[in-house]
């Protein structure tokens, strides 16, 4: 929680309203420059609590009144450590790389910006849904697992989740999403393409500029396809041929029919307004737009090796052969 509060407290250096008179700058083909190295954690909901009703912004009150409450919280868990006991569940190991403190003084109610009430559209009747995460194992469900986080058993490593086997990073999408750390994503740009880079899993994106033939529809990919072209000073990159093992959104069915449609919009020197549309008629009855916004920071991206899943993924393995052997054992003398 510490470091939570202070990323809201230090890094705010982006101004609280984009700037009317700004000009986006150019790069020397004469497209909106987005380089750099850009940071969109947030601590907003993806969804709006009901007391915004349709309203997409805080006030500077409101705002003020959550850096007060985290504080309070911050320094209320420097003071109450609580001692764990042996059958106590630790959580994930490295909560204090979290970052989920927005960089801005302009926040959100929501990322979710349609449906107007800032809510997830209704899933399809009967479409599956599964979160995962660091509790026990969703036991019983079959392969494939399209979740990030968790498993659904121990057999091999195709029961556990993507980020687990270093596939998917669990916020590098496409789309991204604000998550616990590694919330950044470098662009590069020449005449013909965009290089958008994600810190988590190093996965980079290659996107042509303008006319190119699509894939073949036969043909699947973990981040799907991607095209872009120029709308004024708005990148459009818009994306399908998604692989169908992973999920569609947030838990919910799965990307066979998933057609994405990012926009980055730079609104000032500091940010840029990340947003994208899902339309997937599979899994919701309704499109969805989420915007996240992104803030400008002076530092680079570093080489995510995910050597963690490669070794953690042997020993999660040789651990669960370990367990049937120590009960096969136990078994034998009753």
């Amino acid at each position: 929680m510490k470091k939570i509060f202070g990323l809201i407290l230090l890094l705010i250096s982006g101004p609280a309203f984009a700037q009317e008179d700004f000009v986006a700058p150019r790069t020397e083909w004469g497209h909106p420059d987005l380089q750099g190295v850009w940071n969109f954690s947030s601590n907003v909901p993806l969804e709006r609590p009901e007391r915004f009703g349709d309203r997409e912004f805080m006030t500077p009150g409101e705002v003020e009144e959550l850096r007060a409450r985290l504080a309070a919280a911050d320094a209320a868990s420097d003071q109450a450590v609580p001692r764990l006991a042996a059958t106590d569940d630790p959580g994930g190991y490295n909560d204090f790389w979290v970052e989920s403190a927005g960089i801005t003084d302009r926040i959100r109610t929501s990322h979710i910006v349609y449906p107007a009430n800032g809510q997830m559209p209704v899933p399809v009747e009967g479409v599956e849904i599964v979160f995962g995460g660091l509790g026990d194992d969703e036991e019983g469900r079959q392969r494939p697992v399209r979740f990030v986080v968790g498993g659904i058993g121990k057999d091999g490593p195709e029961d556990r989740g993507l980020s687990e086997r270093c596939i998917v990073g669990f916020n590098s999408g496409p789309p991204f999403m604000p998550s616990l750390y590694n919330n950044n994503v470098q662009i590069f740009q020449d005449r013909d393409n965009v290089v958008i880079l994600t810190e988590m899993i190093h996965d980079a994106r290659i996107v042509p500029i303008g006319e190119r033939p699509p894939l073949d529809e036969n043909i699947g990919l973990w981040s799907g396809d991607s095209r872009g072209y120029y709308d004024g000073d708005t990148l459009v990159v818009e994306t399908r041929n998604f692989n169908g093992f992973t999920q569609s959104f947030n838990g919910f069915g799965d990307s066979t029919d998933k057609m994405l449609t990012e926009k980055f919009t730079r609104i000032d020197e500091f940010t840029v307004d990340y947003e994208w549309t899902i339309d997937d008629p599979s899994t919701f009855t309704d499109k969805m737009t989420v915007i996240v916004p992104m803030t400008k920071v002076a530092g680079q991206l570093y080489e995510y090796a995910c050597h963690e899943g490669n070794y953690g993924m042997m020993n999660i393995i040789r651990g669960a052969r370990a367990q049937e052997a120590l009960a096969a054992e136990e078994g034998s003398w009753r």
